[in-house]
């Protein structure tokens, strides 16, 4: 699967995007959401505060509840403000 990361949360990743194999237990965006920060302290500073983490699976905003188990890409970016 395709993580895509935008703006600020790729600054504080490092990496614009990445291919992963996503562990068995993660099956919706909350899921992931848990998962990504255990897996170092760039990904733990980038998602300190995951409710305000927008969430694009296969390019369509998703709810914490979406399924992520057939996804080919998801994309997680801070909000989005006007200008």
């Amino acid at each position: 699967m395709k993580l895509v990361y935008f703006s600020w949360v790729k600054d504080r990743i490092g990496m614009a995007e990445e291919t992963v194999e996503l562990p068995e237990d993660v099956k919706t965006v909350a899921d992931l959401l848990e998962w990504l920060p255990r897996r170092g302290a760039n990904f733990a500073d980038a998602l300190a505060e995951p409710a305000i983490i927008r969430v694009a699976v296969d390019q369509e905003y998703a709810t914490p509840q979406t399924d992520v188990t057939k996804a080919s890409e998801i994309a997680l970016f801070p909000p989005v403000t006007g200008g």
